[in-house]
C-alpha cells in the first residue's frame, strides 16, 4: 500500500505542475518590441579606366600609329597613358601597379632597353606613392631605347609586342589602429 500511495501522491503533484505550467494557473511573463530603422547600406566603388595612350619619339613628336613606326638603332620611344582611377568609399585605399614589359620578345637583349611602366600622379608630377586614397588621374609611361650601339644588321625586321602591358588596381585593407 506503501506503494500505491506514494505512486497516486507522485501523480497527483505532476498533473498539479502541468496545470499550472500549461495554462491551468497562472504563470506570468513580460514581453516588449520595438522597431529599427538601421537604414541602407550602399556600397563604394574601385575602378581603373585607361584612356587612348600617345607614342612620341625622342624629339617629342607624337607617332600617329606605332605599328607603322619602324625603330632604327639610336631611337628612344615613349609611350603616355592616362589612368582615369575611381576610389570611392570611407576607408577605401588601393594600391596600383603596372606590369607586362619584361621579356625582350623578338629583339635581342643587349639591344634594347625596355623600362616597366612608371606610375606619376599629381601636379607637379611624382612617382604614385601607394597606397591612393582618393580619385584622380595616374599616368603611365613606358620608354623603348633601340641602342645606338647596335650593328650590323642585329635585330632587323623584329618585334616587340607590348599587348602584355597591364595595370592593376588591388583594395588594400586600412590597419584599424587597436585591432
Amino acid at each position: 500500500m506503501k506503494n500505491s500511495a506514494l505512486i497516486k501522491g507522485t501523480a497527483a503533484i505532476a498533473v498539479g505542475a502541468a496545470l499550472l505550467l500549461g495554462g491551468g494557473g497562472t504563470l506570468a511573463s513580460w514581453n516588449a518590441s520595438q522597431s529599427a530603422t538601421p537604414g541602407t547600406v550602399v556600397a563604394g566603388d574601385l575602378n581603373v579606366v585607361a584612356d587612348t595612350g600617345v607614342w612620341t619619339d625622342d624629339a617629342g613628336l607624337t607617332i600617329a600609329n606605332i605599328g607603322n613606326y619602324r625603330v632604327v638603332p639610336g631611337d628612344k620611344l615613349t609611350y603616355t597613358q592616362v589612368l582615369n582611377v575611381t576610389l570611392v568609399g570611407d576607408k577605401m585605399a588601393a594600391s596600383i601597379a603596372a606590369t607586362g614589359t619584361g621579356a625582350v620578345n623578338g629583339f635581342t637583349a643587349d639591344n634594347v632597353v625596355v623600362t616597366n611602366p612608371v606610375l606619376t600622379a599629381g601636379s607637379p608630377s611624382a612617382v604614385v606613392s601607394n597606397p591612393l586614397t582618393t580619385s584622380g588621374t595616374v599616368t603611365a609611361t613606358i620608354t623603348f631605347e633601340f641602342k645606338s650601339g647596335t650593328a650590323n644588321r642585329a635585330d632587323v625586321t623584329k618585334s616587340y609586342n607590348f599587348g602584355r602591358v597591364a595595370f592593376t588596381l588591388n583594395q588594400i585593407v586600412p590597419v584599424v589602429a587597436g585591432t
